[in-house]
C-alpha cells in the first residue's frame, strides 16, 4: 500500500507565538513563496479575522503564483450556544480566500468542562455544526483536535468521539494536537494506532506536535 505524507506548515501562525518574533505582511508573503518552493503542501497563513495584518495577508497571497502549496486559514469552532451561521469566527474564515479552513476544537473533557465551561454534548455539536457550515459553503475543512493526546489519556472515548463527529460532518483531515508538548513518541505511536483502528481506513490523520516543555 502506498503511503502519502502531506506537509502542513504553521510557521506563519504558531511559529510567531514566541517573544521577539513579529512578521510583517511582506515577511509572511516571502516565507510563503519559500515554503512553496520546498514543496510544502499546505501553508497556514494565520488566524482569520484576528488582526489587520492577517486579513491583508489573505487578500494578497492570492497574487502569488504558487506551484505546490494551498493556503489554509485557522479559526475556532462556533461558540457555545451560538448558531454556526451567526458566529463571527466562521464568517471571518469564509471571508478569507483560503481554499482550506482549519477549525480548532476541544477534544479534552477537561478543556470542555473547565475552560469552555459547556457540556460535552454541546462541544460535539460545536464541532459538527462548524464543519458542516463551512462545507456547505464549498470549502475544504481540516479539524485540529486541540489537547487531543492529553484528552485521550483522560477520556479516550470522548477524544475519539470529537474526531468522529468532525469526520462525519465532512472534515477531510483530522489533526491530533499535542498542545502541551508532553506526550512521548512511544505514546504518540500507540495512540495514533488506536485512533486509526477505531476510525477506520477512510480517516486521514495528521500530527501537530509541540516542544513547549523544553
Amino acid at each position: 500500500m502506498t503511503k502519502n505524507v502531506e506537509l502542513y506548515d504553521t510557521t506563519l501562525r504558531d511559529g510567531t507565538q514566541q517573544e521577539g518574533i513579529s512578521l510583517s505582511v511582506e515577511d509572511k508573503l516571502a516565507i510563503t513563496k519559500r515554503l512553496d518552493s520546498l514543496g510544502v503542501h499546505v501553508i497556514e497563513g494565520g488566524y482569520a479575522g484576528a488582526n489587520p495584518k492577517d486579513d491583508e495577508y489573505f487578500r494578497r497571497v492570492t497574487e502569488l503564483d504558487l506551484d505546490h502549496a494551498e493556503i489554509a486559514a485557522f479559526g475556532n469552532t462556533r461558540r457555545a450556544n451560538v448558531k454556526a451561521g451567526e458566529d463571527p469566527t466562521l464568517h471571518a474564515l469564509l471571508d478569507t480566500n483560503a481554499t482550506i479552513l482549519t477549525l480548532v476544537g476541544k477534544s479534552s473533557e477537561y478543556q470542555v468542562s473547565d475552560i469552555l465551561q459547556t457540556s460535552l454534548e454541546e462541544n460535539l455539536a460545536m464541532v459538527s455544526d462548524s464543519v458542516n457550515y463551512l462545507k456547505t459553503h464549498g470549502r475544504r475543512v481540516f479539524f485540529d483536535a486541540e489537547h487531543f493526546f492529553d484528552g485521550y489519556k483522560l477520556n479516550a472515548d470522548y477524544a475519539i468521539q470529537t474526531l468522529r463527529v468532525a469526520m462525519d460532518a465532512g472534515a477531510e483531515r483530522l489533526i491530533l494536537c499535542d498542545t502541551n508538548g508532553g506526550t512521548l513518541p512511544s505514546e504518540v505511536a500507540e495512540i495514533v494506532t488506536d485512533v486509526k483502528e477505531q476510525l477506520g481506513g477512510d480517516a486521514i490523520i495528521g500530527i501537530h506536535s509541540h516542544n513547549d516543555t523544553d
